[in-house]
């Protein structure tokens, strides 16, 4: 058999397609022991060969150890750096290469514009382009693609679309950035359109294009586009493709559309993680279907699939918002097994739930063990203080806060004025606010103003509450009147109780609570004639009391949660 430099050539080829790194090894060896190394081709096949096995230490040995290099050959290198994203090695090699006088072809500055992509490194990735445009390769479709993605992966949405629409032949790889590219920056409309024009041009999008398009949120009119895209997807015969399936299910899940997710999700060949996450995360933000999402994790949690902590930090979410204590408890222990040290995110959601149940302890110790903190942890723990009256605790951890350089922001200040406002610390309060407007310059809005008017209206200072409302430079909503009306009761003063029910009477006239509340002012006071006329008012209006309900959690049923994988 003849072993000359095509032959061996042939040899690494078939290496490189049945994937055998062994037999190109001994291949490798056959060459230097023949006196085949010092042939550039043989050389620069076996980079390729190194490159495909993602061992750039071997070709870069080769590399280096060759007397003479061509334009494939310096190719070679920067394309396998560049494949195996080591993107600052490529870039490297692209100007040594420039330095040995090589002006390099179309693979080198289509692999070199992926390495400046990869880095997002705009400034380096122009002046890549500013070389293309000086020589022949400005019209070569896979130049051209490589910077049309580099510029939308770094955001320059406007360039790239001159590129685009400047293109003398574009492909379905150019369609897909673009589109992509709008997608990943919330571009909705023009990522749709694209969709549009690309169809109109006869060219029929893949499961990319439409994964790309389905990912953004389309805001209003959100639904009608997505099942566009749905219907696009089953006449494409895509209906199969468990990606797309998944992304289905989170588009319908941000456009509210619960039930059309749910039941894509049911008819999934195979469940995955990412489907199972966007499902719960739109449960959880929804608040109207908890017991939904906890069987939905029940069953998935049944199914072993591996859990991360984005799906165990919605489900912490629903159940801090349902006081599922229990099922919060034994997450906690999961996370800690799969990982001892919680992170941001799960420390914060890990707070909310023991807050929220009551734990203030428990939610105390996770804050403590936490290795970072941002203020989403300080501005938890500070409202579960005051959700459970521990208002001085609360302004204690501000004041900690403050110290340890943490900047609170309007959500830190609005859980403060909380805490303020259900323990009686009226002048800490309006010291909490006066700091929040003047020293750090964060403008009140209308749930601030509610705080302080309920600060003033439970401390018995009506007039103060009064005078707030009057004096602000927002339209005041129910709530500020509830607060007086409720007070007024509690303080027996009809003059000031009368006013706020006049308020919410005609902003609110069917909510029952605002004339009960009269009623009873009017009865505490003795005025038994008034009280009579609210109720027979109340009648006379149709309007109903709402009848009370309690929540309760089961303590025969437990959810258990498998062994850490």
């Amino acid at each position: 058999m003849q072993s000359d430099s095509s032959f061996y050539r042939q040899m690494l080829q078939l290496c490189i397609h049945s994937k055998s790194k062994m037999q190109a090894l001994l291949v490798h060896s056959q060459i230097i022991t023949n006196g085949y190394f010092s042939n550039v081709h043989l050389a620069t096949k076996l980079i390729i060969c190194y490159a495909k096995f993602d061992d750039m230490m071997a070709a870069k040995k080769v590399f280096d150890k060759m007397t003479e290099r061509t334009v494939v050959s310096w190719t070679a290198m920067i394309s396998g750096f560049s494949q195996n994203g080591f993107f600052k090695n490529a870039l490297l090699v692209f100007l040594e290469m420039r330095k040995a006088g090589f002006k390099g072809n179309q693979f080198s500055y289509g692999s070199t514009l992926k390495a400046c992509t990869g880095l997002r490194c705009l400034e380096r990735g122009l002046q890549i382009q500013g070389c293309v445009e000086k020589g022949r390769f400005v019209r070569n479709l896979f130049v051209q693609s490589g910077l049309l993605d580099l510029h939308a992966k770094c955001g320059n949405m406007e360039d790239a679309s001159r590129l685009f629409y400047g293109m003398g032949e574009r492909d379905l790889v150019s369609w897909n950035v673009m589109i992509g590219g709008f997608a990943f920056r919330g571009f909705a409309e023009d990522a749709f359109q694209l969709l549009r024009e690309m169809m109109q041009e006869g060219k029929m999008p893949d499961c990319f294009t439409l994964g790309s398009v389905l990912r953004v949120s389309f805001g209003d009119g959100g639904l009608m586009k997505v099942s566009q895209v749905h219907g696009l997807i089953a006449r494409l015969g895509f209906e199969s493709y468990n990606m797309l399936a998944g992304s289905l299910v989170d588009a319908y899940s941000k456009c509210g559309s619960l039930p059309c997710a749910l039941k894509l999700y049911r008819n999934m060949p195979t469940k995955d993680i990412i489907s199972c996450t966007a499902l719960i995360t739109s449960f959880a933000r929804e608040g109207k279907h908890n017991r939904n999402a906890l069987d939905l994790f029940k069953e998935i949690n049944s199914m072993q699939l591996g859990m991360d902590n984005m799906i165990l930090c919605a489900v912490l979410n629903i159940c801090a918002n349902v006081a599922e204590l229990s099922l919060g408890r034994q997450i906690h222990a999961f996370s800690l097994k799969c990982q001892p040290t919680n992170d941001v995110a799960m420390g914060n959601a890990l707070i909310d739930v023991y807050a929220k149940s009551g734990e203030i302890d428990d939610a105390n110790k996770v804050f403590n063990e936490m290795d970072e903190r941002n203020v989403i942890s300080w501005t938890s723990l500070i409202a579960g203080y005051g959700k459970h009256g521990y208002g001085h605790e609360a302004i204690a951890l501000y004041e900690k806060m403050e110290r340890e350089g943490m900047k609170p922001n309007d959500v830190t200040f609005l859980s403060l004025l909380f805490a303020c406002s259900h323990t009686g610390l009226i002048n800490e309060g309006l010291e909490l606010f006066n700091a929040m407007v003047s020293k750090y310059k964060i403008l009140p809005r209308v749930e601030h103003f509610s705080c302080m008017v309920d600060l003033f209206a439970r401390g018995g200072q009506l007039e103060a509450a009064y005078n707030l409302i009057n004096e602000m430079n927002i339209e005041p909503i129910s709530s500020f009147w509830g607060a007086i009306l409720g007070a007024s009761n509690i303080y027996g003063n009809i003059h000031i109780g009368e006013a706020a029910a006049t308020h919410l009477f005609n902003m609110d006239p069917e909510k029952s609570v605002n004339y009960i509340a009269l009623a009873g002012m009017y009865a505490g006071a003795g005025a038994w004639e008034n009280a009579w006329e609210t109720r027979k008012l109340m009648d006379e209006r149709s309007v109903v009391k709402d009848p009370g309900y309690s929540l309760l959690s089961s303590t025969q049923k437990n959810m258990l949660l498998v062994q850490p994988y």
